[in-house]
């Protein structure tokens, strides 16, 4: 692996261009804005050029001496490109976003910054490269969330993003040291290649998963993830370009290591689902589109830690690129959104299923999943049990459009729209996985065999998936019931587990404004 990856280059070119915006931090910076657009293409070109380079000439490396500084693998030059993709929309959105406010050129180079930063980040070679760069993008994140430093809310953000993204580095540090001292090696190309582990090798990949789990945002050091809120828009939109998915980065890169610890892999399949549950259903009660959008973050990265713990890596990285475009794109269009809702003045009626109409819409929907499922398995080959729950809990989701569809004031038409669209999820989850799996699956473990602790968590997960998800499909049902008026409310509050840790951690206390 002697051939240096192009893809290497972009972090140098970008950070380059941020430092030209110390001299201009201020209001329009001139023709510093088109020289941040062209940085930003210039970045994605070569991300694209990553790509060919892969082809051509295969997997490549970048070194120092003895130390591996930057890697290019299919695992790496998919992040980089997508990374380097998002980098250049936020950019573009921010030019006329944040145009004439007082720290503009401020924003750009923190910008190109923390685009540079992450793409070391998914592109780092050793765990002393990685740990820096965790490190780095949290110094720089944090000052674009003090975009605007005279807003309590903001700093109190600030502050909790700094405690909790600075637990997880110190996990990351000490789960290197670790590494290190058990097998004698940084380098991760060594570490993916472990077979066994020793007793210190175990708990160093019990700090993985803690740095993992910090870094996502998981349940219950979530807060600052729904706080973000005071910083502009494209922070938010930048959060979803390997920043806030940062921690399934670091378990898909270390996959080969991490999954020789079956405790390890169940604590992910306990952390995740419940975030993943706990977030969809704070999202259900959240009035404010960006608030909404960030616990559905929450949910979303909760189910990425939940497929890396059942050991489908593929689909958890094919996670890591559907949400970070979707929920990009969504921040960035938030105020289109709520522009078109409040151009409706009166709304058309809404289809409320009953409970019967969910049982059957569950029903119909498993029974068509079984089918294609069934399907698949005769053309490509037998699927795992992982993946087959993964997928059910998928449908799942879907069932709440066939249960609009079974309403009895549903029209024919929306019945068979909903029917048709539970098939087509299938049909999708399938086809995603057959590419996911031909794309990445060679460059990733394969899903281990499931033994007796594997199918406890698999029934538990998809029980419990299950029974939210129903909650979720009656959701018009009980949410304005007065029996139920007060968990809503509780809901809306995230059970006050937010408050709970402002308290631990002395969140409330922000400095007084001047």
């Amino acid at each position: 692996m002697s051939n240096i990856p192009l893809t290497s280059l972009a972090p140098i070119l970008l950070l380059a261009t941020a430092l030209l915006f110390v001299l201009h931090p201020g209001r329009r910076p001139g023709r510093l804005l088109a020289l941040a657009q062209i940085a930003s293409v210039s970045a994605l070109g070569l991300g694209i050029a990553g790509l060919g380079q892969l082809w051509i000439s295969g997997p490549g490396l970048l070194a120092l001496g003895d130390i591996a500084v930057m890697r290019m693998d299919p695992i790496s030059a998919t992040l980089a490109l997508l990374v380097s993709f998002v980098g250049w929309i936020v950019t573009r959105y921010a030019r006329r976003y944040l145009d004439g406010e007082e720290r503009e050129g401020r924003f750009h180079g923190l910008t190109l910054t923390a685009v540079a930063l992450v793409l070391v980040l998914v592109q780092a070679a050793s765990l002393p490269v990685l740990a820096a760069s965790f490190v780095a993008t949290g110094v720089v994140l944090r000052q674009l969330l003090l975009f605007y430093p005279d807003r309590a809310e903001a700093q109190r953000a600030a502050k909790k993003f700094s405690q909790i993204w600075g637990a997880g580095d110190v996990a990351l540090i000490l789960a290197s040291v670790l590494l290190w001292l058990s097998l004698g090696t940084v380098n991760i190309s060594e570490l993916a290649g472990a077979d066994r582990l020793s007793a210190l090798s175990q708990i160093a990949i019990g700090f993985l998963v803690l740095a993992a789990a910090l870094k996502t945002a998981a349940f219950p050091v979530h807060g600052w993830l729904t706080e973000v809120m005071e910083a502009p828009t494209p922070v938010s939109a930048l959060l979803h370009a390997g920043i806030v998915n940062s921690g399934g980065v670091l378990l898909i890169t270390l996959a080969g290591l991490v999954e020789l610890s079956p405790w390890a892999m169940a604590v992910l399949v306990i952390i995740g689902g419940f975030s993943a549950l706990f977030g969809a259903l704070v999202m259900l009660t959240q009035s404010a589109v960006k608030t909404a959008l960030a616990w559905s973050t929450v949910a979303q990265m909760g189910f990425m830690l939940l497929q890396c713990g059942l050991g489908l890596w593929a689909l958890a990285l094919l996670h890591i690129v559907a949400h970070s475009l979707y929920k990009a794109h969504a921040f960035l269009a938030s105020g289109g959104a709520v522009d078109a809702v409040n151009a409706i003045r009166k709304p058309g009626p809404v289809a409320v299923p009953s409970v019967g109409a969910v049982a059957q819409s569950f029903a119909l929907a498993l029974l068509l999943y079984g089918i294609v499922a069934a399907g698949f398995t005769v053309l490509v080959g037998e699927k795992s049990p992982q993946a087959l729950a993964l997928g059910a809990i998928l449908i799942f989701g879907v069932s709440y459009l066939i249960a609009q569809g079974l309403a009895d004031d549903a029209p024919g038409a929306l019945t068979w729209r909903t029917i048709t669209a539970s098939v087509g999820a299938a049909l999708a989850y399938f086809g995603f996985q057959v590419i996911a799996l031909a794309i990445w699956g060679p460059a990733l473990p394969a899903t281990p065999v499931a033994g007796s602790l594997e199918w406890a968590l698999i029934v538990l997960t998809v029980l419990s998936f299950g029974l939210v998800a129903f909650a979720q499909a009656l959701f018009p049902l009980w949410a304005h019931h007065p029996a139920t008026a007060g968990l809503r409310v509780h809901l809306a509050n995230g059970l006050y587990i937010n408050a709970l840790l402002d308290r631990l951690i002395n969140g409330f206390r922000a400095p007084r404004r001047s």
